[in-house]
């Protein structure tokens, strides 16, 4: 009730962050600023049967993890977000928290996941099908490309496997026309490491696992035919 600004950062599910919101709703003083870090689920789905005052000042802003060292954020307004609340968010975005603040619309995964969940999929296809090993396509796929250095598996597990495959879901399920929705289709290796709960850095082992011994340590990566 004290506060300014109530961001949500839940896990990707539209039931569960409805059901929070219906809680905050009840304590938020009018006028105060609420957000989504979403990764791709609409904003206009999550703002549906809220008040108007809430609907006013409810907006999409998208951190990428992690957000201490990453530039962008997306600022996603909803059907009802005011000019005033988009153009504070980009002032304060972008002055006061550093950040290169972007506005992007109420698409499927909006821009960066649109664009990256779409690249890294096609990478995980590609070296199923390909002779190569998941240190070969990170080595391919990251600085050398201009990209971030954890490139394409060591991203994933930094950002959660569950929280891919959720984008990709969403992403397949919301462009049914789309000439590449047949990549958003999880390949063999990534199912495993779901159906295991290997979810990446959080769960200790993902497309990589780093093993701790009394010599040192040594990071070890999933072998893609074999498991």
């Amino acid at each position: 009730a004290d506060c300014d600004w109530v961001i949500e950062a839940i896990i990707e599910n539209l039931d569960i962050k409805k059901n929070l919101f219906d809680r905050v709703e009840k304590f938020r003083k009018p006028g105060s600023l609420i957000s989504s870090n979403t990764s791709g689920i609409p904003i206009a789905l999550m703002s549906e049967g809220r008040s108007e005052d809430f609907q006013k000042h409810f907006c999409g802003t998208h951190f990428f993890n992690p957000p201490r060292y990453l530039e962008l954020l997306e600022i996603i307004p909803g059907p009802k977000t005011t000019k005033e609340v988009l153009n504070f968010w980009e002032e304060f975005g972008s002055k006061t928290l550093g950040k290169t603040a972007l506005v992007a619309k109420d698409t499927p995964a909006f821009i960066a996941n649109r664009i990256g969940v779409y690249s890294i999929m096609n990478a995980f296809h590609l070296a199923e099908k390909y002779p190569v090993n998941i240190n070969d396509v990170d080595a391919l796929t990251g600085t050398l490309l201009k990209r971030q250095k954890s490139a394409t598996f060591r991203t994933s597990d930094v950002v959660g496997l569950d929280t891919l495959a959720h984008v990709a879901k969403g992403l397949k399920a919301a462009c049914p026309k789309d000439e590449a929705r047949a990549l958003f289709e999880f390949p063999k290796a990534l199912n495993h490491l779901l159906e295991n709960n290997f979810l990446g850095s959080k769960s200790g082992q993902g497309f990589y696992k780093k093993i701790k011994s009394e010599s040192g340590s040594k990071i070890l990566a999933l072998n893609l035919n074999s498991l």
